[in-house]
């Protein structure tokens, strides 16, 4: 059930998520590849991958480990590969899919590990929606076009990493990482795949219906980014102002309809997912590194997403609609949303 061979793995992104993944599987044998572009690819070639962690009981010492990986940034010179881990950003997605069929064997498995609702959201999933497409996240088809469902296998990570400097990723906290095919079916590769995980020291879980994970994940992610990508603040600051608690909970309630709607109800209350929040104490999220190093955010996976849903439900979303446009406008002016 778990011999399936998953040696040969490809990352796309070489960020915060895809280096502390490859870290973490390169560490237990694996061959392992990275597209990446620019300075980091630079310095992959230059110096490897460099993983820190803090040592446990003294946050203040980093410990370093540097990891062998092959990098490159056009996937023809990399080849067919067993495991191919999609850890780009949504805005990304478009240019990874013209560019990754030099890395698709006949079984290779594509692995989404990525904030929001990805392209094939709704595709298994039983229910009124079941196989529609998400026109926010793959208006044209292309995406669906390039990595046929068949290979995809869906991911949601709960860890917090940041890129430090070019080929230099900290971990922060977290390592868990639940993995389920988009029909829920318990099949012998996603068998093989948690094995694998479990094995490179990450808290894997499999799950039986990975949408309903990434659909929990998006309940507290969509209101947290785009508001700290806004305002600066780390998420306890934005907890602790009421009128900003109350927005992000009136938000909360509108998706939590939509959710019930299309067959993945939530049974907590905004305030319950807020105290898990807090636990995490002064973060910044994903969204407000990305404004601040002057990156593209993924607004559609985590915003827009929600909003088209509620349209395909008949939920009315007034308060998501006014977080949707304060953060596009924000972001345009910008130069970090189209």
């Amino acid at each position: 059930m778990t011999d399936l061979n998953m040696n040969r793995v490809c990352i796309i992104g070489a960020g915060a998520i895809g280096g502390w993944m490859a870290s973490a599987l390169e560490a237990v044998g694996c061959d392992v590849s990275l597209v990446a572009r620019g300075a980091t690819l630079a310095a992959l070639r230059e110096k490897g991958l460099v993983m820190q962690r803090a040592v446990p009981g003294d946050p203040a010492t980093v410990r370093s480990t540097h990891h062998k990986v092959r990098a490159s940034d056009d996937p023809a010179q990399l080849g067919p590969h067993d495991l191919v881990v999609l850890a780009v950003k949504g805005p990304a997605m478009a240019s990874v899919a013209r560019a990754i069929g030099p890395l698709l064997g006949p079984d290779t498995v594509v692995l989404s590990a990525m904030n929001g609702l990805p392209w094939w959201f709704l595709q298994g999933l039983k229910g009124p929606l079941e196989g529609r497409t998400l026109q926010s996240v793959d208006a044209t088809g292309e995406i669906a076009a390039a990595i046929p469902l068949h290979h995809v296998i869906g991911g949601v990570v709960h860890g917090s990493c940041v890129q430090v400097a070019p080929g230099v990723i900290r971990h922060n906290f977290g390592r868990g990482l639940i993995v389920g095919e988009p029909s829920g079916v318990s099949t012998p590769r996603v068998q093989a795949l948690f094995a694998l995980l479990q094995r490179a020291g990450f808290e894997a879980s499999l799950s039986s219906c990975i949408q309903r994970d990434m659909w929990y994940k998006l309940w507290g992610n969509m209101t947290v980014n785009p508001l700290s990508a806004m305002t600066g603040a780390t998420t306890n600051l934005l907890l602790n102002d009421e009128l900003v608690r109350n927005f992000m909970s009136a938000m909360m309630l509108e998706a939590r309809d939509i959710g019930a709607r299309f067959g993945l109800p939530i049974a907590e209350q905004p305030e319950d997912r807020h105290a898990v929040t807090r636990k995490l104490g002064a973060f910044k999220s994903s969204m407000l590194q990305d404004v601040e190093a002057g990156r593209a955010i993924e607004l559609d996976g985590l915003v827009t997403v929600v909003r088209e849903l509620g349209g395909l439900t008949g939920v009315a979303t007034p308060n998501i609609d006014a977080l949707l446009g304060l953060t596009r406008v924000f972001a345009r002016l910008r130069g970090l949303y189209p």
